[in-house]
């Protein structure tokens, strides 16, 4: 059984990664977050120390440290974008090895200041990117692979989840602190067409704002038309008012179902983890290269049928 302390309780995602911790026979030791709406924890781990002091919750890592039986072994990192990278090198200093959400970190220059801090410290650091779990991911990797084509093949990525006001006013929407739409809902997308396709070769912005974003990225075997949004307004209108949430992806035309099997891809991920065959810094540098260059970028009129059909809904 590994000892487990998570930063970030009060989120979003931080329930999947406690029942990660349960479900692979581990123990949740304590947690950390400045808001204390965490009653999911009752349900959970009911005997966790909380604190919403983040002094105080490495203070008491730091002297379990001192005890080999009680000290921690791995910590989970599900706080906001902007705070992951002292997160992360707080925990490695603490002795343990790091799981992290996505993004693991904005730039390549901070990935390659964590693969410092992890070589002295001697600790892993670790990255769910879960979407190379999916069975359905999976499985159209291989078809890629197995069927070789003389053309790449043609990819329309369509992202949409709808976000009420209370994302504006959030840090989320704010772009120092999430760096973005295509940053923040897009990179575990960026990183599942890179395991699919291959190298990315090219990387065109057609539309950035606070909502949305789109643009056209190119692999060794694939030609990719994407699409993302925040915005209920870019719904089709086949599922407004049935769902919040429209994800497509379609492989020279066809439709990949992707829709189901994402609840326990958490789970995979961490077992795939103490298994000792997760994902690590070198394993995330490319979709935090990807979406980089995407915030940095200027965008352009879109050419030669490089843009998403949404784009044509949208007044620049």
């Amino acid at each position: 059984m590994k000892r487990f302390a998570l930063i970030g309780a009060a989120g979003y995602i931080a329930p999947r990664h406690m029942r990660a911790i349960k479900d692979t026979g581990n123990e949740l030791v304590c947690a950390y977050d400045i808001n204390d709406s965490v009653g999911i924890i009752d349900s959970l781990s009911p005997h966790s120390e909380f604190f919403t002091e983040f002094e105080r919750f490495y203070d008491y890592a730091w002297r379990l440290k001192r005890n080999p039986t009680k000290a921690l072994d791995f910590v989970s990192v599900c706080s906001p974008n902007y705070l992951h990278h002292p997160h992360i090198t707080a925990a490695l200093r603490l002795g343990c090895d790091v799981i992290c959400e996505k993004p693991l970190v904005p730039t390549t220059v901070l990935l390659d200041d964590l693969a410092l801090t992890e070589r002295e410290t001697g600790k892993r650091l670790w990255n769910i990117l879960q979407l190379r779990h999916h069975q359905a991911i999976i499985d159209l990797k291989d078809k890629v692979q197995s069927q070789k084509h003389t053309h790449k093949r043609e990819v329309e990525l369509t992202y949409i989840t709808s976000r009420g006001n209370w994302y504006m006013e959030s840090w989320k929407g704010d772009q120092r602190k999430s760096f973005g739409v295509a940053t923040n809902i897009g990179v575990h997308f960026y990183d599942m067409l890179h395991f699919i396709f291959g190298k990315l070769q090219c990387n065109v912005v057609h539309h950035s704002s606070a909502y949305k974003a789109a643009g056209y990225l190119e692999y060794e075997n694939a030609r990719v038309r994407w699409f993302l949004s925040i915005d209920q307004n870019d719904l089709p209108e086949t599922v407004k008012c049935k769902q919040s949430t429209y994800r497509s992806i379609t492989v020279d035309g066809q439709e990949i179902e992707f829709s189901e099997g994402f609840t326990d891809l958490h789970t995979i991920s961490y077992q795939a983890i103490l298994d000792g065959k997760g994902y690590g810094i070198e394993d995330a540098r490319h979709c935090v290269e990807t979406v980089e260059v995407i915030r940095s970028s200027t965008p352009v009129t879109s050419q030669n049928g490089e843009g998403h059909p949404l784009l044509t809904n949208l007044i620049r």
